[in-house]
């Protein structure tokens, strides 16, 4: 019976090769895990920024909404960002009057707590994207390795063979061919997951920055702002009912 073409190239090639195809099997792996996971947690993300904004905002009191993400927990960026930006109001009314000066006025300090809260929280999205930019970058590089492995295989055979033919070929050159093919396979989800999943959380982030201008004008006026992402809300709502 005809072994299959991978058996075949499997066994002709030597330590190095399997090293190779091993690595950009294994990076393939990591590549679509974190594809995988990224996706489902940016979706369950969504609903849970959306499920926290319809609260907020259909919630009459800022006491009522500080209680209810008491209750619920910090589930999302936003919530984080809520309860943060209340705890930063209550130790600046708490502590103001000791050092005035240096305290600067709430809305400062409220301003530098959500900052700090969003700079976190874009780190936190970040997370696993240095390894998709790290494997877009490297895979091709290790299947040109495995071309030019492979390329020197065939040459060795040439030297090696005085009857050399094309079928002694075959076995070194189908190995640099699938090699370049196998390092691009790798190479191209993991950019394009990257450059994605990098737009995603721009765009998140972007709508996080418009919420914390909001929330601070909310806190220091008491009065919320009729924002485009309030209609938004509440027509979803209207819409879903």
């Amino acid at each position: 019976m005809d072994q299959p073409i991978w058996s075949i190239l499997w066994n002709q090639t030597d330590a190095v090769g399997k090293s190779l195809f091993i690595s950009l099997l294994m990076m393939s792996c990591v590549t679509w895990f974190v594809i995988f996971s990224k996706t489902l947690a940016t979706l369950r993300l969504k609903q849970q920024t959306r499920r926290f904004m319809l609260c907020l905002w259909n919630t009459p009191t800022l006491e009522q909404v500080k209680e209810d993400v008491l209750v619920h927990g910090v589930q999302e960026p936003y919530s984080h960002l809520t309860i943060q930006a209340f705890a930063a109001q209550s130790h600046h009314h708490q502590h103001v009057n000791s050092n005035q000066e240096q305290a600067g006025t709430s809305g400062e300090f409220i301003t530098r707590c959500m900052r700090k809260v969003i700079d976190q929280e874009q780190a936190k999205l970040e997370t696993g994207l240095t390894v998709l930019a790290t494997i877009g970058t490297v895979a091709p590089f290790v299947g040109l390795f495995g071309t030019v492995w492979g390329i020197y295989h065939a040459l060795m055979t040439i030297a090696s063979r005085d009857d050399s033919n094309f079928a002694n070929l075959a076995g070194p050159v189908g190995e640099a061919l699938i090699m370049t093919a196998l390092g691009l396979a790798v190479a191209i989800p993991a950019v394009f997951a990257y450059n994605a999943l990098v737009r995603v959380n721009r765009v998140y982030v972007g709508q996080l920055d418009t919420f914390a201008h909001e929330l601070l004008t909310f806190l220091t006026t008491g009065q919320a702002i009729t924002q485009p992402a309030d209609r938004r809300y509440k027509t979803d709502k209207r819409g879903t009912s």
